[in-house]
């Protein structure tokens, strides 16, 4: 038996077949591996019917379901649900015409998955474009993912240009909705920076702020910071739901909020993650792609040392998705114990590169450094639009041998010839397929990522909901910040 190709009905392809080999993982390899796969593919059975993972607490050590596996489903009881769909596409509604632009601010998972979504939905110039190219919906802007001083001042004398500009031009107000995403409020670099915009631009005259807190839905007595924050000041509020590790969260309110902000298609974004999840339901290895993808990765690195992955789309508009991808595999995987508190140091360094640009920069060592790396292709099988390169040059015959070939074709041909020559030296690759860069896709893809993981897990025998290196600074920066208000 052939493994490593997996297409779907959607036309999405996994194709590992260059994992395996002389020098690569063996069809041996595979069958002295079934058993711990069966073991794998039944503990993630249960967590999608229970919501429990073996070993797993909140920081705070509290049981804690993870409840990830059950976001493509929009069902009555389930945290997407028809009420929470509908209330998201209100909002996104409202915001046309009416609204100039939208910073939204979080950090972690409240900005990559966000920002996957802005990407492969909007480009790099939509705020360059008139409200009528947009749909009617508005700019969009990230901050609070990191603390940077200039890059913040920068953003709000920008917001306070346009709306000197608007003012003396149409004598209107400029209509700003600050989206500040937080469980709990106290988030230091998304509330230290909200607070600063915030600020700023409630001061100015020509700016009508308003703010949406999405945050944890605990009202009352439980309810967090941000929350006390909404109920005071009469902000509108969407959920971080309970279960749902901020890696995890594109497929919440936290991610789709930015998807109707902008006209994302988010019912066919979560019917492809359903459609993905659904089709990684067998034990088979050669008929579950997640299943395939995690369990090929784990014995590149436990038998053949392959402890990097560099993840590569040949696509600019997913170089967000590959630092989305760095957060869900560290903050997974990187696990210094095993659930049975044994250290172990287990998990793969991930990497960003994207297309040629990064052949022209990282193949060098991908191709002869250290044999300690996987590369995973990101591939877009058809684009909507695909120009040939023109003969535009005909006195040049250097140049004559690309005129007339179509830009993705090149690309392709970019990709295949890396594979080709990683393969030819024993060096892992895979290639993953998208049929086209669209909402359905996206969700296939992230979802299978997202799954990838849960596996992976199970097989390193690791926590890969939690993520207690991270709590390890928080404390340290906690008590330089009180040292900073003591000096001042």
């Amino acid at each position: 038996m052939t493994y490593g190709y997996i297409k779907l009905p959607s036309g999405f392809v996994l194709d590992c077949r260059n994992f395996c080999g002389e020098n690569m993982i063996t069809p041996r390899d595979i069958e002295e591996f079934s058993f711990s796969v069966q073991e794998a593919a039944q503990a993630v059975d249960e967590l999608r019917r229970t919501g429990l993972a073996k070993a797993h607490v909140s920081k705070d050590g509290l049981p804690e379901k993870v409840l990830f596996t059950r976001l493509p489903y929009i069902e009555a009881g389930n945290i997407n649900n028809p009420e929470s769909i509908r209330r998201l596409k209100e909002f996104g509604q409202s915001l046309r015409y009416q609204t100039d632009a939208v910073i939204s601010f979080g950090i972690g998972g409240s900005f990559l998955g966000n920002k996957v979504i802005f990407d492969v939905h909007c480009g790099e110039f939509w705020n360059q474009l008139p409200p009528e190219a947009r749909n009617g919906y508005p700019k969009l802007y990230f901050s609070g993912n990191n603390m940077d001083p200039r890059r913040t001042e920068e953003l709000i004398a920008l917001i306070r240009s346009e709306a000197a500009v608007k003012a003396a031009h149409r004598g209107q107000p400029y209509r700003i909705v600050l989206v500040v995403i937080s469980k709990s409020g106290s988030t230091i670099d998304t509330m230290s920076t909200f607070m600063t915009v915030y600020q700023s631009l409630r001061e100015d005259i020509y700016i009508k702020p308003e703010v949406v807190a999405v945050t944890d839905p605990a009202a009352g007595d439980h309810a967090t910071l941000l929350g006390r924050l909404a109920a005071q000041q009469g902000w509108q509020r969407f959920a971080v739901p309970d279960g749902v590790g901020g890696r995890f969260s594109v497929f919440s309110e936290v991610g789709l909020i930015t998807g109707v902000t902008v006209g994302f298609d988010i019912d066919a974004f979560l019917a492809g993650a359903r459609s993905m999840d659904e089709a990684c339901r067998s034990a088979a290895l050669n008929e579950n792609p997640a299943l395939l993808n995690a369990s090929l990765k784990y014995l590149a690195a436990v038998k053949y040392g392959r402890d990097i992955e560099v993840f590569m789309p040949y696509a600019d508009y997913l170089k967000s998705t590959a630092e989305w991808y760095v957060q869900l595999l560290a903050e997974s995987l990187g696990k210094r114990r095993d659930r049975a508190g044994r250290e172990i140091f287990y998990g793969r360094t991930p990497t960003v590169a994207v297309g040629t640009t990064d052949m022209h920069a990282q193949t060098q060592q991908h191709q002869d450094g250290k044999k300690n790396k996987v590369l995973q292709f990101i591939r877009v099988a058809n684009w909507p639009s695909n120009p040939s390169i023109p003969n535009a040059f005909p006195q040049a015959p250097a140049l004559q041998d690309i005129a007339g070939i179509p830009l993705g074709e090149a690309l392709d041909a970019a990709l295949q010839a890396n594979a080709a020559a990683l393969t030819g030296d024993g060096r892992f690759n895979a290639t993953i397929t998208l049929p086209e860069l669209s909402p359905f896709h996206l969700g296939e893809l992230l979802y299978l990522l997202a799954l990838s993981v849960a596996y992976e897990g199970e097989l390193a025998n690791v926590n890969a909901y939690d993520q207690p290196g991270v709590e390890a600074y928080k404390k340290f920066m906690h008590e330089r910040l009180k040292q900073i208000k003591r000096r001042q």
